[in-house]
C-alpha cells in the first residue's frame, strides 16, 4: 500500500466523518494499481468520466465495486455502461434520460441516476436550469422512465475563489433538492467539498486530493 495514497484517503474519510456523506473516488486517468490501493484500504466508489475507461476497468477490476459515471455522457455511448453502472450522476437531459431508460429497458434494468443542473456562473457546464428540473419532475413526469430512478441531484459550483459564490450556488442546489423526494445531493469536489457539506450535499466527488494530480 502507498503511505501517500493510504494517507490522503484517510485525511479525506477523517474531513467527512459525522456528515453521512458517500465518498466517492475518481479514479478518471488513474492506472488499475492506484485503484487497487484504494481499494485494499476498503474503498469501493469509484467515479470515471469517459465511458471507455469506466467499461475498461470495471472489467478488469473486482465485481464488487461501485462504479460512478461522472462525466457528460454521449447518448450513443450509454448501452456500454448500463448493464453495471452503479451511479450515472450527469443526466444533463431529458433526451440523455430517455436513451437510458430505452438501453436500461433492452435488458430489463433499472439504472439508478441523478438530474444534473447547471448551477455554476460558467458556460462550459452542462445540465438543467432549476425551472426545467421542475417542469421535468411535475406531474409524475418521471414515470414516463421506468428504467431510469432519479435518486437526486448533482451539481458542480463556478471555479472560482470566491467561497461565498461557491457556498451560495450549493445552497440553491440544495433548496432545489429539499422540493422533492430524493436521497441523494452530489456536490463537491476536492477543492470545495467542505463547502458543499457545509451546504447539505450528501455524495462528494474527489480526485486530487486521493490520487493526486490528474495525468494527462
Amino acid at each position: 500500500m502507498s503511505s501517500t495514497l493510504q494517507e490522503r484517503l484517510n485525511t479525506v474519510r477523517a474531513s467527512i466523518e459525522g456528515h453521512y456523506c458517500t465518498l466517492v473516488a475518481v479514479s478518471k486517468t488513474k492506472p488499475n494499481e492506484l485503484i487497487m490501493e484504494a481499494y485494499e484500504a476498503g474503498h469501493r466508489d469509484f467515479g470515471e468520466n469517459k465511458v471507455q475507461d469506466l467499461v475498461a476497468k470495471a472489467d478488469a477490476l473486482p465485481k464488487d465495486i461501485r462504479w460512478h459515471m461522472i462525466g457528460h455522457l454521449q447518448r450513443n455511448k450509454v448501452k456500454y455502461i448500463v448493464p453495471f453502472v452503479h451511479l450515472i450522476h450527469g443526466i444533463d437531459s431529458e433526451k440523455l434520460l430517455k436513451e437510458i431508460n430505452k438501453e436500461a429497458g433492452k435488458i430489463n434494468r433499472v439504472v439508478k441516476g441523478l438530474l444534473q443542473v447547471h448551477i455554476a456562473k460558467e458556460d462550459t457546464k452542462f445540465g438543467f436550469s432549476p425551472e426545467e428540473i421542475e417542469a421535468l419532475t411535475g406531474n409524475d413526469g418521471l414515470s414516463k422512465y421506468p428504467n431510469v430512478k432519479i435518486e437526486g441531484l448533482m451539481g458542480m459550483a463556478t471555479y472560482t475563489d470566491d467561497e461565498a459564490q461557491v457556498a451560495e450556488e450549493f445552497a440553491g442546489l440544495k433548496e432545489l433538492f429539499d422540493r422533492h423526494n430524493w436521497t441523494i445531493l452530489s456536490m463537491g469536489m476536492s477543492g470545495d467539498y467542505p463547502i458543499a457539506l457545509d451546504q447539505g450535499s450528501n455524495m462528494i466527488r474527489i480526485g486530487t486530493a486521493i490520487f493526486g494530480d490528474r495525468n494527462y
